[in-house]
């Protein structure tokens, strides 16, 4: 089966959505999507990168340089409060959108 592109606008969402438990890698993020999507979606670093640094800029993750569980150096970001509060309005949104597009299913 074909993987699925991840939808217009939701990598920013998913992303916060990670991060909220526990401050991870670039690369940690995308295997921890892959996971949870059971190996739907696999996002690309040339997505992934930008979106963690325009998050960074708008203050809604805070990034360190760590040394990763392989002794590596790596990039780990965390949700800051501003942060918390984006993902809490995406949520609200992608829930508000996914219920209008189930009613045009149901109903067409």
């Amino acid at each position: 089966m074909d993987k699925l592109d991840i939808p217009q606008g939701t990598l920013e969402l998913m992303i916060l959505t990670i991060l909220v438990r526990e401050p991870m890698h670039g690369y940690g993020i995308s295997q921890r999507l892959a996971v949870l999507s059971h190996d739907q979606f696999h996002v690309n670093p040339g997505s992934l990168f930008p979106s963690l640094y325009r998050l960074e800029q708008d203050g809604k993750l805070k990034a360190e340089w760590r040394d990763t569980e392989n002794s590596r150096r790596a990039k780990y970001y965390r949700l800051t409060a501003s942060g918390r509060r984006q993902l809490d309005r995406h949520r609200e949104r992608w829930t508000r959108v996914s219920l209008a597009v189930a009613s045009v299913l149901k109903g067409a």
